[in-house]
């Protein structure tokens, strides 16, 4: 893009990454099209700003044109599938993650860590389950999952720190936002190998996960299995996750050229 397209000449290349970061960030399943004004007032930026960008991505097809404004354009779903760590992961995963499915009878989710939050890279939806906030390719606060939580328990005391001292949004009815008591709760993790939530990203949700951990202990991914709060069965579904976590970790040593 040409440097006048940016407003003032001397921004940086992280303003204008993050401008477009922030454009592209807005658009979801329940948020696929939106017109110039709209992505604007959302994101702060001036309209003739975000004219000139969504032009460009436009132009660079990140971005494509409708009747009432523009959407995902065919280069994010060809980049989305040239990301080789979630695609190689979740060849490895995928049996796993049905058998798990096939035994519980619940969503299963595969997801990575990626500073504060969670990344969904694969979802198996069962029927009977509630609606759930996840989806792949979505982001949820690592502190208010089962997968964030299985994955923070492996991470070392820093990285924890850091995340707390941003401060624990409250996400569902139960979310956990006492620094204190998230401590506790990956400590009571790291001890029996499951992590569990009730109601933490969403009413009515109920969740198992484990961590899928590589050849010298570091969390790779997490898995979980996730239903109704009312009818889950705690101690069934967290020994599956548990099982299936293993399974998949052995997979993952005995393919030493898979890209993590």
């Amino acid at each position: 893009m040409r440097s006048a397209d940016w407003n003032d000449a001397d921004e940086g290349a992280t303003s204008m990454i993050g401008r477009v970061a922030a454009i592209l960030g807005l658009f979801g399943p329940e948020e696929s099209v939106l017109g110039v004004s709209e992505i604007a007032r959302r994101t702060g930026l001036a309209k003739s700003t975000t004219s000139r960008i969504v032009q460009e991505l436009v132009v660079h097809q990140l971005l494509e044109r409708t009747a009432s404004g523009v959407r995902l354009g065919l280069r994010v779903f060809e980049l989305g599938e040239a990301a080789a760590r979630p695609r190689d992961l979740r060849k490895v995963a995928l049996a796993s993650m049905s058998d798990l499915r096939s035994a519980v009878g619940l969503t299963v989710h595969l997801a990575v860590l990626e500073r504060e939050e969670v990344v969904y890279i694969e979802i198996l939806p069962a029927r009977g389950t509630p609606r759930l906030p996840s989806r792949v390719g979505g982001r949820m606060p690592a502190h208010a999952t089962g997968v964030g939580k299985a994955l923070l328990a492996f991470h070392d005391e820093q990285f924890v720190d850091a995340l707390v001292a941003d401060g624990l949004s409250k996400v569902g009815p139960h979310t956990v936002t006492d620094a204190d008591r998230l401590r506790r709760e990956l400590a009571r993790v790291r001890a029996v190998g499951v992590a569990y939530e009730r109601e933490e990203s969403g009413p009515g949700i109920a969740c198992a996960a484990a961590c899928i951990r590589g050849t010298s202990g570091e969390p790779v991914a997490a898995i979980s299995a996730a239903g109704w709060d009312r009818t889950f069965d705690v101690r069934r579904v967290g020994l599956a996750v548990q099982t299936a976590a293993l399974a998949i970790s052995r997979e993952v040593g005995r393919r030493p050229g898979l890209r993590l």
